[in-house]
């Protein structure tokens, strides 16, 4: 039986909301001829959405052994999707949509109509559409989005756990807003703790200049002071721009009415911290790293690599293993605070530390390499 969709979890009520909301935009598309700007929402949808997120973010539910309400409500929510993206896509994609609908109704049997070119268009369901719900998801996804950048700049890997990020307040409803997603992004970006500021003086600081793009053709002879307006903004000035998204740029003679487009802001790493920003959206990330911090990170590295000397030793995914591992200072110090963590995880009845030990050899780290041996517990 079909799960109504005010009953499923949040992340499949989101995915069921961005796709009716695409179903209108790509109806409209269409109806204007505008082809392109069709198959560029179909496209962003799938890649950002469905595939880098939604999927990505439920691979455990797909996976779970027992068929529970939760995992049904994963796959139904999957399955509408891509079967209305099919239905979505065939007026411009004929052949992909036409294959992809049969390899669906083939299993499912769920549409009396043999053809993609047969059925109707998808109707929007304007109920199914949460704007407020699309907004935290956003936030979600954008906030995530600078962590893992910044985790990259600074080439911290994910499975190292960090303290804290900084999030300057953009107005009275974002904190509730990211509230809501907070698990979800401290599980997505291995962070400790969310922190908001409204006063941001002295932890980050910002640097702003034109956008010549899309300011050069506007404003003309204009623009050599507008350039000298715009790079004499204190924070303040910056802040109020990034919250209202509305400057009024005097000239004199002539005033104009800009937005953040016509800007590009910069934040600036401090000591200690790194900062990014998308737009209005600023995130600062404490890049310290303490003893604790350190020993999580190498529980987690380890665990990876157990993982995959239970794969391609061809385990079975419930089987009971031993661990015995070489001796190393940092490693013993991550064993002896995480060890139930690292157990857990890959089901290990015994973990244990030896000298000279002989196994498989696997680099933790760079300048760490370390032996690791994985049998199959009686």
């Amino acid at each position: 039986d079909r799960i109504p969709v005010e009953k499923r979890p949040e992340i499949d009520r989101w995915i069921i909301s961005l796709l009716n909301t695409l179903i209108k935009e790509v109806d409209e598309d269409l109806g204007a001829y505008d082809l392109t700007s069709a198959l560029r929402r179909i496209q962003a949808f799938v890649y950002d959405h469905l595939s880098n997120w939604y999927v990505r973010l439920n691979r455990r539910r797909f996976w779970k052994g027992d068929i529970s309400e939760d995992k049904l409500s994963a796959y139904q929510t999957l399955y509408e999707t891509l079967n209305t993206v099919a239905k979505l896509m065939a007026p411009t994609a004929p052949f992909f949509g036409e294959w992809m609908f049969r390899n669906l109704n083939e299993v499912s049997g769920k549409e009396n109509l043999s053809s993609v070119h047969l059925v109707d268009f998808p109707e929007v369901k304007l109920d199914e559409i949460d704007k407020d719900l699309e907004l935290r998801m956003n936030y979600a996804q954008r906030i995530s989005s600078l962590v893992l950048s910044l985790r990259k700049k600074n080439k911290l890997r994910v499975r190292q756990p960090l303290q804290k990020i900084l999030l300057p307040i953009l107005n009275k409803s974002f904190e509730e807003h990211v509230e809501k997603v907070k698990d979800l992004i401290l599980h997505e970006v291995n962070i400790k703790e969310i922190e908001y500021v409204s006063d941001t003086a002295g932890i980050i600081k910002k640097s702003i200049k034109p956008n010549f793009q899309t300011l050069g053709r506007r404003l003309g002879k204009h623009m050599k002071d507008a350039a000298a307006i715009i790079g004499k903004m204190n924070q303040d000035d910056i802040s109020e721009l990034e919250s209202s998204n509305s400057f009024i740029l005097d000239l004199g003679e002539e005033k104009f009415d800009l937005t953040l487009e016509d800007f590009i802001i910069n934040a600036e790493d401090l000591p200690g911290w790194t900062v990014a920003n998308d737009k209005d959206l600023t995130v600062a990330m404490d890049i310290s790293l303490t003893d604790m911090l350190i020993a999580e990170g190498m529980a987690r590295e380890l665990v990876n690599r157990i993982q995959n000397i239970r794969k391609s030793s061809n385990f079975n995914v419930t089987d009971k293993i031993i661990v015995s591992i070489s001796a190393d200072e940092q490693m013993e110090a991550a064993i002896e605070h995480f060890t139930d963590y690292i157990k857990t995880e890959t089901l290990a009845n015994e973990l244990t530390v030896h000298d000279g030990l002989k196994g498989e050899e696997v680099e933790l780290k760079e300048g760490l390499t370390l032996n690791i041996s994985v049998k199959k517990a009686n």
